[in-house]
């Protein structure tokens, strides 16, 4: 009797004893981009909430980050709730957000004059809780940094979105470091797929999943988002074939 009566005890100072270590144990949730050939490449299914996740551009986007922002706002997109967008370099271009699925109306943009500034933000915005998503837009990211950002990540459950973009390409090599994120991608922009109007095509990119934690980076070339920040494997309808290109390191 006195053992039964003990088991709830315990469970309550277990409760207590993380929530004064701010290790709250919260169901494991993630954002699926709705591509099983995508999905079935990250654990549980997609990008999972309560952890952070490192973009880039590749080539001349490592400086510009465009494709990148877009990839990221697609996915901000697809969260239910508001969206804080930090950064120090005041180009980001609103329209362009929201052509993806990411009104304006969601997103708090908190600007700094200085990368040490985002990145608090950053931080503290991961913390709060409540939100749906977090951006930081940042040149460097040590490993000291990507794990705080993590761990206050994991204590609110809020996904963590970094866009890394350098002043030069040449320091894009900065990207190979370690982090403590969950998952890196690398956003290139590949040729537009051509339409039946003339002139215009639908914007295609090459994600690569370049690191995953307990999975398999692979490469995938995608149609860029649509107004609801979705994503679609790219088929190869001009040669008359339907296989979706997509390559997997098992490496």
């Amino acid at each position: 009797m006195a053992q039964n009566g003990a088991n709830p005890i315990i469970c309550d100072l277990r409760d207590r004893i993380q929530h004064l270590e701010g290790a709250v144990a919260r169901p494991k949730t993630v954002l699926p981009f709705g591509v099983s050939e995508i999905d079935e490449r990250l654990p549980g299914g997609g990008l999972a909430y309560g952890a952070i996740h490192e973009f880039a551009g590749g080539g001349a986007g490592s400086v510009d980050g465009a494709a990148a922002a877009l990839f990221v706002a697609g996915v901000a997109a697809r969260t239910k709730g508001k969206v804080v967008w930090c950064l120090a370099r005041p180009d980001l271009f609103a329209p362009a957000l929201a052509q993806v699925g990411l009104h304006p109306d969601r997103v708090i943009y908190v600007e700094a004059i200085r990368e040490e500034y985002v990145l608090e933000a950053f931080e503290e915005a991961l913390r709060f809780g409540g939100l749906a998503a977090v951006v930081a837009e940042l040149v460097r990211l040590p490993m000291v940094a990507s794990r705080r950002l993590q761990l206050a990540a994991e204590g609110s459950g809020t996904i963590g979105l970094v866009i890394r973009r350098w002043r030069r390409q040449t320091e894009a090599g900065d990207f190979g470091h370690p982090t403590a994120a969950a998952t890196r991608w690398r956003i290139s922009v590949l040729p537009s797929e051509p339409l039946r109007v003339p002139g215009i095509g639908r914007a295609r990119w090459l994600a690569e999943l370049i690191r995953v934690k307990a999975g398999e980076s692979a490469d995938f070339e995608v149609g860029a988002c649509d107004a609801q920040g979705r994503i679609s494997l790219f088929s190869d309808a001009g040669n008359g074939s339907d296989q979706t290109r997509r390559s997997v390191h098992t490496g």
